[in-house]
């Protein structure tokens, strides 16, 4: 006896979109009949895509120590309300960060009956933690993750190349990548201007240029050449990588690259002086720029899109002074990677096959879950997004799940409306509302 069916005339399976019945039992999907001839009791949802539910494997959610940030209580019903059902969280901006087994397992321990979507988490490295890195990864971290640059916070250290290849000599052991923050911060007269015009958004473009980025990614692929571990890079953001990351992917390194809908979706030359909710790092560029990712999209060189969710209360924000040297470089996109991304896609002609490899099939592979998660099949969990793509609506204040309400997305018009996420089974949201929680589960990858 099934608990539960889900019939559609879109739903979207490895063989493609067709009509058909998703059947539903423990928290797996035990079957897809094809066709609309099922006898049996089915919540019907007409022309809604029916796919597998995105996954964000680079999510801030900051708690234990920094809640009033964003917790796992708010920041997994924002993934859950915007079609989100397996995200993987960053070791910092908790405190402490994820950098040794002891503070791990303060984080399991902080997110126990708080997940309404699943959550498995990265580890860090720091300049004096290596001896740590292999108790961290038998505990079951996806992976680890280094910043070249300083994190924003003191207690997440940048690393030297030295000690990154130490540790992907370690990664290279457990077969798990090391994700990297690219930029490599240098002497830059162009500071100068940030300096004069804090609230200038052209001053702040200019503090973090391209080349910091450039020179940090040409650092990884050397590394990564040297060791033959994985190496993962970060919310990409400066094209002039693409044509390096190219050639290192074409000579068979295992390099992986992710970009954001920050980075897509906005350009510099609209963005506001003052507004702090588009600060980010590195920073959203120019539309001639972001143009080039979005073909680097379109041809695979970057495997998938994440939000890089890294909220803040509004003082930390400097929403009020919209001074952009003293604000904290965070995005709070969470509840928005399905929209954002689809928005733009349909408008570059993405099919739905195209967008659900880039947000929820490639991350799953990235992951090392895509026999369990990334897909409508049998045998796979039953962790689905039911959504309208072409339904628009206005992101407005009241709807937002984030801890706090500060995002570039509100009161934009936004195409691809979740409908009902499923995790594990369970319908979780529903049409605003949201209906069995807590049914999320705490993720380990040994």
């Amino acid at each position: 006896m099934a608990d539960l069916a889900i019939k559609s005339k879109n739903i979207l399976t490895p063989g493609g979109i067709q009509a058909g019945v998703v059947i539903i039992s423990n928290g797996k999907i035990t079957e897809v009949i094809s066709g609309q001839d099922y006898n049996g009791t089915a919540e019907d949802v007409g022309d809604s895509i029916v796919m597998a539910g995105l996954i964000d494997p680079h999510v801030h959610i900051n708690e234990p120590g920094r809640t009033d940030w964003e917790g796992f209580d708010t920041a997994t019903r924002a993934a859950a309300a915007g079609g989100i059902t397996t995200l993987i969280e960053m070791p910092l901006n908790a405190s402490p960060v994820t950098t040794t087994k002891g503070n791990f397992k303060l984080k399991q321990d902080a997110a126990k009956n708080k997940l309404h979507v699943n959550c498995g988490f990265w580890g860090g490295v720091v300049p004096d933690n290596l001896n740590e890195l292999e108790g961290l990864l038998e505990s079951g971290v996806f992976g680890l993750k280094a910043f070249l640059t300083h994190s924003g916070i003191d207690d997440f250290p940048n690393t030297s190349g030295d000690d990154l290849r130490k540790a992907l000599l370690i990664l290279k052991k457990y077969d798990k990548p090391l994700l990297v923050h690219c930029e490599l911060d240098e002497e830059n007269p162009d500071n100068i201007f940030l300096e004069q015009k804090p609230r200038s958004y052209s001053a702040y473009l200019k503090s973090r240029p391209k080349a910091w980025e450039n020179k940090a990614i040409k650092l990884m692929i050397d590394l990564c050449r040297e060791t033959g571990a994985r190496v993962h890079i970060v919310h990409l953001s400066s094209a002039e990588s693409i044509a390096p990351i190219q050639k290192a992917k074409a000579e068979g390194l295992p390099l992986t690259v992710e970009t954001c809908p920050q980075y897509l979706f906005f350009n510099a030359e609209d963005i506001p002086d003052g507004d702090t909710r588009y600060k980010c790092a590195p920073p959203i560029r120019e539309k001639a720029n972001n143009e080039q990712l979005w073909q680097a999209v379109k041809d695979g060189t970057i495997d998938f899109i994440v939000t890089d969710h890294s909220p803040a209360p509004p003082n930390l924000k400097e929403i009020e002074s919209g001074n952009l040297k003293k604000a904290w470089g965070g995005i709070a996109g969470l509840q928005f990677l399905l929209p954002s991304v689809w928005t733009k896609a349909k408008e570059r002609g993405f099919t739905i096959e195209q967008f659900a490899k880039l947000t929820s099939g490639n991350a799953a592979k990235f992951i090392k879950l895509n026999s369990q998660k990334g897909s409508i099949a049998k045998g796979m969990d039953a962790d689905i997004v039911v959504w309208n793509p072409h339904k628009k609506f206005k992101v407005e204040a009241g709807m937002i799940q984030h801890r706090h309400k500060i995002t570039p997305y509100e009161n934009l018009d936004l195409s691809g409306l979740t409908e009902q996420t499923y995790v594990n089974g369970k319908k979780v949201y529903d049409k605003g509302n949201f209906i069995d929680l807590s049914e999320g589960k705490l993720l380990l990858q040994q």
